[in-house]
């Protein structure tokens, strides 16, 4: 299939379908940007019969790059810092969800039949301007509507893609005027994180997701935000982050923080943060550092620190949210102050996860192995803003 698979069908169709799923089956949905907390059975699937993330994972690329139709849910979150020959600067976010409603289709000849709903996000910010734009979908996969191939990445929402064909990752959405069109290019290979791969996020059985990145994508291609006019050619970095699992978030554990940056040597670092009730950090929260080689490097939390130094509201939501911080791994002689590129990158996803976000470009300076970088990537934050209610 091609890009312009979805144009084929008829759009006016697959919104109104995707509409009236929405409404059919919101109450039951748990579609987010993490796994859902089920009852579980003691073996490795729930009770209803999906599997779970238990155990260390014998990977084989480029077949986990598709979907894993096993397991509850999986995304595919691309992000990115970009750059134009006038020396604008740019951020992006292109976001597939898949969620299962049921291991098996009522009717599996039927293309109609329910089993997966998919969901995407698509952000753009233009930092020199200080603007920033998002827009969301929802389909059932239907005939061709939405879906996720197997075999290797090739996952579309309505006219949204991301597919990769050899070593490159090309991602396709346009919406009001606004359009992405990027070739990815790997330089480094697949980072696992945690145990080969297995992220905990908690200590109950199969909390945890298979969790993998493409830290280091060279980035190529054309934006147009909506106040650029014409297509405009940029370049830069991208991550890839896939991960897929069953379950995940305890009651206590209200958000995270997660943070992908690019350092000016060559190292990537991920980190993330779930958040509890009593104000603490749980301790299954780690790290990973990706040296300039693409060897990884597995940080528990007690080896990093993160101080918050300042925070910005949210007029539309109220929410508070960190906006600069400070991190230090001394092992790793990481030493670095982060900033919010722009203020307000915030996505209320109502229509379709029902959760709002801060998802933005980032941006600051430190020392890395004790000499000066600069850094550039991205930030996540959930539950800053309202609750994330029975999705969890």
């Amino acid at each position: 299939m091609n890009a312009n698979r979805s144009t084929r069908q008829s759009e006016g169709k697959g919104t109104m379908s995707a509409k009236l799923l929405w409404a059919g089956i919101a109450a039951v949905m748990t579609i987010a940007l993490m796994i859902v907390a089920l009852p579980v059975c003691h073996a490795a699937t729930t009770a209803d019969g999906w599997r779970l993330a238990v155990g260390p994972r014998a990977w084989q690329f480029p077949r986990d790059h598709g979907a894993h139709p096993d397991y509850r849910t999986e995304w595919w979150y691309f992000t990115g810092n970009l750059a134009d020959a006038a020396g604008g600067r740019y951020g992006y976010q292109l976001t597939f969800f898949r969620q299962g409603l049921g291991r098996a289709a009522a009717d599996p000849g039927n293309p109609w039949s329910l089993r997966d709903v998919y969901l995407a996000h698509f952000a753009l910010a233009d930092i020199r301007k200080g603007s920033f734009w998002f827009a969301e979908q929802l389909s059932r996969s239907g005939p061709e509507l939405a879906g996720a191939r197997t075999g290797g990445l090739d996952v579309w929402c309505l006219q949204w893609s991301a597919r990769m064909a050899g070593r490159t990752i090309t991602l396709a959405a346009r919406k009001d005027g606004r359009e992405l069109s990027l070739e990815l290019t790997p330089r480094k290979p697949p980072a696992l994180h945690g145990l080969n791969g297995l992220s905990r996020k908690g200590e109950g059985t199969g909390q945890s997701s298979y969790y993998y990145s493409f830290t280091d994508l060279e980035t190529r291609g054309t934006i147009r935000t909506g106040q650029t006019g014409a297509a405009v050619p940029v370049s830069g970095t991208s991550w890839f982050d896939q991960e897929f699992g069953s379950n995940q978030l305890a009651g206590d554990q209200i958000g995270w923080d997660w943070f992908g940056v690019h350092l000016s040597d060559g190292r990537d670092l991920m980190l993330y943060f779930l958040r509890k009730r009593d104000g603490s950090r749980e301790a299954a929260s780690s790290g990973t550092l990706v040296e300039t080689t693409g060897r990884t490097r597995h940080l528990a939390l007690a080896e990093i620190g993160v101080e918050v130094l300042s925070h910005w509201k949210s007029e539309k939501s109220g929410g508070r949210y960190p906006s600069r911080w400070r991190i230090r791994i001394p092992s790793a002689g990481i030493d670095l102050t982060l900033a919010t590129s722009i203020p307000a990158q915030e996505l209320d996803t109502g229509g379709s996860t029902g959760v709002v976000y801060y998802e933005g470009a980032v941006g600051g300076q430190g020392l890395s192995a004790g000499r000066p970088v600069t850094v550039e990537g991205y930030v996540e934050m959930t539950g800053y803003a309202g609750s994330l209610g029975g999705l969890f």
